[in-house]
């Protein structure tokens, strides 16, 4: 969607929109399982985990880390990950939302 078509929307639509594309990479689901999974913070486990190349990892990551969904410190060398529970919990209700207000037609064409 081209940046001077977001307009036609409304905000809450533009903001659903980038958290979708926040998690809309497979990579990203399974980081994101994996990190739910653990429940602590993961510090590069996540290639032997997923069998993707660092750089593939760390572009996901970053992805995820600037939609607000994990946190990163760094410890020694290594930067260990873990899920936002506020931003995680932002996006529960959004998506818990729209599932709840969208209801399809029982028949349809």
């Amino acid at each position: 969607m081209g940046a001077t078509k977001t307009d036609l929307f409304t905000k809450r639509q533009n903001e659903l929109a980038t958290m979708a594309k926040a998690i809309a990479h497979p990579a990203r689901i399974a980081i994101l399982q994996y990190l739910l999974k653990t429940n602590a913070c993961v510090c590069g486990s996540l290639v032997e985990e997923l069998g993707l190349a660092q750089a593939t990892i760390s572009q996901h990551l970053k992805e995820l880390k600037n939609a607000g969904l994990i946190q990163g410190n760094v410890d020694g060398t290594s930067v260990c990950y873990c899920i936002d529970p506020k931003v995680w919990n932002e996006y529960r209700v959004v998506f818990a939302d729209l599932f709840k207000v969208i209801v399809p037609a029982e028949k349809c064409c």
